[in-house]
């Protein structure tokens, strides 16, 4: 059974003379274990659709089904319980807390989830020597530069052992070899424990080094490679 399936998928926002249709009847399904990239033009809902995919966001119309579960039927409550628990988000931009230490920072999701302290910052601390940041954990996000953020994000997306990571532009704000150590990253993630990913792109090399890439034209999602 695939991880998620969307079913005609239409996304509509209000404007200012005529509403929007961002979305428009978008189908597709994302497999465990794989790494989907998602690519086309800014403003064609890219972003969008990872929110519908996360249940950040309702749908005008449609279905997004996560493992048998319709995300649309859930109550507010339970699709917020749904989310920190099997999906984890990394940005463009990292928001990390510049109060707290990166280690904190990381640790985050669990302790809102209720997790003892220590017992997040311990999840987070194993994640951090994994990714090479351990010698980070103290610093505040002032302190590290943009490529160790980005780990600190991904570690944070991590710390509640999610089924899915949705990825919006996780290279933008990074130099290419960065950026390549950042997919990297994903595909040591990807391989060593099957964790699948979705991953909104406009970088068009980097979305070709997955296995499979989707191109969202005028709403519509349509293979890409």
């Amino acid at each position: 059974m695939e991880l998620i399936r969307v079913c005609q998928l239409h996304k509509t926002f209000p404007g200012p003379g005529r509403p929007v249709e961002v979305l428009r009847g978008v189908d597709m399904e994302v497999a465990p274990g794989e790494i989907l990239t998602v690519v086309g033009e800014s403003g064609v809902g890219k972003t969008t659709l990872l929110y519908l995919l996360g249940a950040m966001e309702r749908p005008s119309s449609g279905r997004v089904v996560f493992e048998g579960e319709d995300l649309c039927r859930m109550s507010d409550e339970k699709r917020a319980r749904f989310r920190n628990k099997n999906v984890g988000f990394v940005f463009q931009f990292h928001f990390l807390i510049p109060e707290f230490t990166a280690l904190e920072n990381a640790a985050m999701p669990a302790m809102i989830a209720k997790h003892p302290r220590e017992e997040a910052l311990d999840r987070a601390r194993r994640l951090f020597e994994e990714f090479g940041i351990a010698d980070r954990a103290d610093h505040k996000p002032g302190e590290l530069s943009g490529g160790e953020q980005q780990r600190v994000a991904v570690a944070r997306a991590l710390i509640m052992k999610p089924k899915v990571v949705l990825a919006d532009e996780p290279t933008g704000n990074l130099d290419h070899a960065t950026g390549e150590r950042l997919m990297e990253l994903f595909e040591h993630l990807n391989r060593e424990s099957g964790l699948t990913f979705v991953i909104v792109t406009h970088n068009e090399r980097f979305a070709q080094r997955a296995p499979r890439c989707l191109r969202l034209v005028e709403g519509r999602a349509e293979n890409a490679g």
